[in-house]
């Protein structure tokens, strides 16, 4: 019998027999799911690493900087926008542009209104709050060192930039008490969504 037959045969002969033995060994065995396979191997870790340690009070102050709206959160100071321009020249206009146009990292300025058909959108035509100038300088900018600007500097920017954009007087001081009651041009076109009920998201 050629050796090619034997082996088919033989084959046909064993098949049978051997796949009720896969499926016990399958039964005793089964795959682990991916969780399973986590808790096995972190079941000997430690319940802490030791990493860190509870934040101080001072610390948490540092990181409170938010500034709402109305203006709830600003510091004290104050800027002028002739001071801005100078500190924008410097730290800000490499990635925005000179005087907040054509950056690359996109204008902040624009002479388009907020009524129109916005290209982009900057300050002066999209943003609906001046308070928000300050807090997302002061917090973001500049890109390669946030939260290095001093609270002075980031009034002078916010007077400078609501001053480009037109929204402004280039001799109105900005401070704690005149920045929340600048009224952006955008301001109108965003509607609280008030609405109860239905879906989340609408």
């Amino acid at each position: 019998m050629p050796k090619t037959l034997s082996r088919v045969l033989l084959t046909v002969v064993l098949l049978p027999l051997l796949i009720p033995t896969l499926g016990v060994f399958h039964a005793e065995n089964p795959p682990q799911t991916p969780s399973q396979n986590v808790a096995s191997d972190t079941a000997h870790f430690p319940r802490s690493f030791g990493l860190g340690r509870v934040a101080t009070q001072v610390e948490i102050k540092k990181l409170d900087i938010d500034v709402r709206p109305d203006g709830k959160g600003l510091p004290v100071g104050s800027g002028v926008s002739a001071k801005g321009k100078a500190i924008f020249e410097v730290k800000c206009a490499p990635c925005h542009g000179i005087g907040g146009v054509g950056g690359p990292n996109g204008s902040l300025v624009s002479s388009v209104p907020a009524a129109g058909k916005r290209p982009e959108r900057t300050i002066g035509n999209y943003w609906p709050y001046a308070t928000t100038v300050f807090d997302y300088v002061r917090r973001a900018m500049p890109f390669n060192a946030p939260g290095s600007l001093t609270d002075e500097e980031v009034y002078h920017l916010t007077a400078y930039l609501l001053h480009a954009n037109k929204i402004i007087d280039e001799t109105t001081v900005i401070d704690a008490k005149s920045l929340p009651k600048v009224v952006m041009p955008a301001h109108q076109l965003f509607i609280p969504d008030d609405r109860k009920g239905g879906p989340e998201i609408k």
